[in-house]
């Protein structure tokens, strides 16, 4: 056996190499627990986000936004270091009531559904420089600017009867105030329109008035067609007569009168009239009718 000096004392090689060894597993087994504790903290420091459906995610390196934006699903960030924030991409949709005064200075109550989004790929820009309450900075005051300004472009009477155009030039003017902010306007749509007491009233009794009128010209249509229908009926009934008086002639009178002898001939049962006075029974002379 070996045996070693070391500061004056002898020391076995066999002994040496299994404290050695000892030594080693201690050292690894330390890392290995080491390496599990680190990974069990790191992984309660929650490095993994879930974006959801209609949703992406937002990157802020130590509250700096970043250009990246998550898509929908599992993603990973450094914990402490990154924060996602997660921002809403679907189509959402707002009814605000706007208060706006017509042309002819009529106070009109609109009430417009707007349906809109956020374009996913530029979520970052948007919470960067809007932030994510964008409905209330942004689109609500938009739509109230637009249909104020609009509504003053026509009298009362016209955005009745120009709803359609009224409601496309709306859409339109609100697309262009809304694209430099990465926002699109997917619908708009008029619910409602509302005036004060009187002037409600006076469009109720106007309405009225045109149907009123339209009715009488309805009827008066009506009665015109009647009337020339009856005209050429009469027209016809007359035309019927003159051609059938037309062609009746003393041939076909006579016709006529042998004609209907000869069917009372054919109904006759031999027998004779019996006349109360006793006087002569009269014949029918066919001979008569032959000679003439």
């Amino acid at each position: 056996m070996f045996e070693l000096k070391w500061e004056g004392k002898k020391m076995d090689v066999g002994a040496l190499n299994e404290r050695m060894t000892g030594s080693l597993k201690n050292k690894k087994l330390k890392v290995i627990v080491g390496v599990i504790v680190l990974l069990i903290i790191f992984l309660m420091m929650n490095p993994f986000v879930t974006i959801h459906a209609g949703h992406r995610g937002v990157v802020l390196n130590w509250g700096a936004v970043q250009k990246e934006v998550l898509p929908e699903g599992l993603s990973f960030r450094w914990p402490i270091y990154q924060q996602v924030v997660k921002a809403d991409v679907r189509i959402l949709v707002t009814q605000p009531d706007c208060d706006a005064v017509t042309k002819d200075q009529q106070v009109n109550h609109t009430k417009v559904a707007v349906n809109y989004h956020v374009i996913p790929s530029e979520a970052s820009w948007v919470y960067q420089n809007v932030g994510s309450d964008y409905k209330e900075k942004l689109v609500y005051p938009k739509i109230q600017e637009i249909v104020k300004a609009i509504t003053a472009r026509y009298t009362a009477l016209e955005l009745i009867s120009k709803r359609e155009q009224i409601r496309n030039e709306m859409k339109d003017h609100l697309k262009e105030a809304l694209q430099p902010y990465k926002i699109v306007v997917d619908d708009f749509s008029v619910v409602n329109f509302k005036w004060d007491a009187d002037f409600q009233k006076a469009i109720e009794a106007k309405q009225v008035a045109e149907q009123l009128a339209m009715k009488a010209q309805r009827d008066l249509e009506r009665i015109k067609i009647e009337a020339e229908q009856k005209i050429t009926q009469a027209k016809a009934e007359a035309e019927a007569l003159r051609l059938q008086k037309e062609n009746v002639t003393p041939q076909l009178v006579k016709l006529r009168q042998i004609e209907a002898s000869l069917k009372a001939i054919e109904r006759w049962n031999g027998q004779l009239p019996r006349f109360s006075g006793g006087g002569a029974i009269p014949f029918i002379d066919v001979k008569s009718f032959d000679e003439r």
